[in-house]
């Protein structure tokens, strides 16, 4: 009882600049395109999954990290080193081959580089938390039982 579960995941966003690029490679080299990038959880599903668990005081928060890689094949090989390689079965069954990377890391550079040439990555991290339900924890009040209004609160300078 009143244990407590923590959890972080990629969200929606995450690789945002691969998915694209990617996918703008191989439209242009093949007429088409297969996605290559795994789609990930949005912060308001991973709040829903946490209620559907059954879990008291439920918070789901994201959080942006940019990473900066000199090309898209650094990248690439963290993603391997991670074991992030794309398991997606309804993807396209041509294999990637060294022209579409290559073609993909420029497109990836000329949209997603900084002044100095590094490219960025986007990182985005749902964290979760949720309590096992127990009496014990704390109980909203009751509609109307507040001391002070939110509203003086709100209006109150703070002094900066």
């Amino acid at each position: 009882p009143d244990g407590v579960f923590l959890g972080a995941l990629a969200g929606a966003g995450t690789l945002s600049e691969l998915r694209e690029s990617l996918l703008a490679a191989e439209t242009e080299l093949y007429g088409g395109a297969s996605p290559r990038v795994l789609p990930f959880t949005d912060v308001r599903d991973a709040g829903a999954l946490l209620q559907r668990a059954g879990l008291a005081l439920p918070v789901a928060d994201v959080e942006t990290v940019t990473v900066r890689y000199d090309s898209l094949f650094g990248l690439a090989a963290d993603l391997r080193a991670m074991g992030e390689t794309s398991p997606l079965l309804d993807r396209s069954r041509r294999p990637a081959t060294r022209r579409l990377f290559a073609r993909a890391a420029e497109i990836y550079a000329d949209r997603f580089s900084d002044p100095d040439g590094r490219i960025r990555a986007s990182f985005s991290i749902v964290w979760m938390s949720g309590w096992a339900p127990d009496p014990s924890q704390q109980k909203p009040l009751k509609p109307g039982s507040a001391k002070v209004s939110l509203k003086t609160i709100l209006e109150k300078p703070t002094g900066h």
